[in-house]
């Protein structure tokens, strides 16, 4: 059940294929590319790749704008380079997530051609049309402050269609049984070539009822996640749905499933957002608080942990006041700010020292969960505030200090490369840094191996310990009679904590980052000094029980 259940214990490197590596010169990322860096992936510890869209697209939003699911887009090689690149993953055993984004289509797509073409195509229902403008046409954009509306008209149609994102990306109606039936090919044509599961884009769009004839309130149907778990699973047994879902913790088991039946894995927005405070204000109560209210969990299923990832650090979730401290931190200009609840910057600028950035990634790698990496965050990568909206996170990855990074030969890339600061592509790179043992990477290297020796962090109980101070955050974890325990200190000063591990062995503390231990006192207590910044990983009681334990 552990290797079926893979997910529990990998580590997921997210990428997109045009700004990684470009092997041909012309300027976009490719399949080729990717698979010359697999060795590189492999090294660093990744054993799972999330892709982002790369099937033909118009390629208005990101490759978000799909004009034909069953293909790969030019520019990024073909279909023989896709299953070439899936033969050489899985020889290094590495696993492949790739993107669902099925609650829209790109208007350039044949089936919304022939919609809003003919009436009487089979595929006119297949979107959602309003003969007249609905009331609510200016309400529940995803972007606002930069989308219009929810509603457009559409010349040739005479009627108006239904997008929840922008007016390219009319949405598909998932009421509609074809359109269903539709989606399963999908995920069954890209299983059989190999790819391990999805990463399943707008979950809740997905699953609402579509706003049509004069139904103001949408619903939520939990039992298409139901139907798509089961196809899958059908397919292949051991795949797996990561859906992207920014909801309230109360509303998650719905997603996941009473007895887990629905979605796998569900990325844990909440806890990201009350992460970003904690690192701006070294007070980890909230970020507790979270956690506890994300805590249960139907069997099998798992959150997904991360910092950052291809679109703004959503801010929505905190109230007005905690909001106001981490703009005030992270995103103090408007030019960092994006749709009025979020920031536009990469992790390195925003925290702008290594010792902070360690400490952000050593939190999000002991978190209850699995952890995903953003490409280029294990160097330090910065960002470019002078491209549009979110493109300013989507810069070309920075692998050598030649021209054009190594990423290509091409005068003119997809996104500009980072050419002036401290984070330009001259400073900041791979090679650089793999020859470095105290760089960025190469801690991110032994972080990936530490994580996974440690499975408690996947698959077992937690629980948070006190510290005695507001500034860090200690979580004990068990399972299978083994204890692991990790404590941050989010503060820029020093702090002592007094820790009490409750459990058996705890009187010893194997640290297992430095060859070190904690002895408790009398009382059963450890007096744990943290540096500025500070982290410990601890194994409780002696490493060589806890290693018998696991071979048995």
């Amino acid at each position: 059940m552990i290797e079926d259940l893979w997910y529990k214990n990998t580590v997921i490197y997210s990428l997109d294929l045009e700004t990684f590596m470009d092997s041909n010169g012309d300027g976009v990322g490719d399949f080729e590319g990717l698979t010359r860096r697999l060795d590189y992936l492999q090294s660093l510890g990744i054993s799972t790749i999330w892709l982002s869209p790369f099937q033909p697209t118009p390629n208005h939003d990101n490759g978000y704008d799909i004009s034909d699911y069953y293909g790969v887009d030019p520019r990024h090689g073909s279909s023989g380079d896709f299953v070439e690149f899936m033969q050489q993953a899985r020889k290094r055993g590495i696993e492949v997530v790739m993107d669902l984004v099925v609650n829209h289509s790109s208007d350039q797509h044949p089936w919304f051609q022939h919609s809003r073409k003919d009436k009487n195509s089979q595929y006119r229902d297949w979107y959602v049309w309003s003969k007249k403008r609905p009331a609510g046409w200016k309400t529940g954009m995803v972007f606002p402050g930069v989308q219009k509306s929810t509603w457009t008209y559409d010349k040739d149609a005479r009627e108006y269609y239904f997008h929840r994102f922008y007016p390219f990306q009319p949405d598909l109606n998932m009421h509609h049984p074809a359109v269903r039936t539709e989606i399963r090919r999908i995920m069954g044509y890209w299983l059989e070539l190999g790819v391990a599961g999805f990463r399943v884009d707008a979950v809740p769009f997905i699953i609402e009822t579509p706003p049509t004839r004069g139904n103001k309130n949408t619903k939520l149907n939990f039992e298409y996640l139901l139907e798509m778990r089961e196809f899958l699973q059908w397919r292949r047994g051991d795949s797996i749905l990561l859906g992207e879902a920014n909801v309230l913790p109360d509303e998650t088991l719905n997603y996941f499933g009473k007895d887990g039946e629905h979605i796998h894995m569900m990325f844990n927005f909440f806890v990201n957002q009350h992460l970003f405070y904690a690192l701006a204000t070294a007070e980890v109560a909230p970020l507790a608080a979270a956690l506890r209210a994300t805590k249960k969990l139907p069997p099998g299923a798992q959150w997904a942990q991360f910092l950052r990832n291809h679109d703004e650090l959503d801010l929505g979730r905190l109230d007005e006041k905690q909001r106001d401290k981490v703009f005030a931190r992270f995103g103090p200009e408007l030019e960092m700010q994006l749709y009025h609840r979020g920031i536009r910057r990469r992790l390195a600028p925003m925290l702008g020292n290594q010792r902070q950035l360690e400490l952000a990634y050593s939190v999000m790698f002991s978190l209850p969960g699995t952890p995903v990496i953003r490409y280029g965050d294990e160097i330090g990568m910065g960002d470019d505030l002078s491209l549009k909206e979110r493109e300013a996170v989507r810069t070309p990855m920075q692998w050598t200090a030649e021209p054009q990074s190594g990423f290509s030969t091409c005068a003119k890339t997809v996104h500009p490369l980072i050419t002036k600061g401290p984070y330009r592509y001259d400073q900041v790179n791979v090679e650089a840094q793999r020859r470095d043992p105290a760089s960025l990477l190469s801690w991110t290297a032994h972080m990936i191996r530490l994580r996974k020796e440690c499975p408690e962090i996947g698959w077992g109980d937690w629980k948070i310990l006190p510290t005695g101070s507001p500034s860090v955050l200690a979580i004990r974890y068990d399972w299978r009679g083994n204890s692991l325990i990790v404590a941050h200190n989010f503060d820029e000063k020093a702090h002592e904590i007094r820790l009490k591990p409750e459990v058996e062995g705890g009187d010893k503390l194997l640290n297992l980052l430095v060859e070190d231990e904690s002895r408790a006192d009398t009382g059963g207590t450890h007096r744990i000094a943290l540096e500025a910044y500070g982290y410990r990983w601890y194994r409780v009681g002696n490493l060589n029980h806890v290693l018998r334990q696991r071979k048995e």
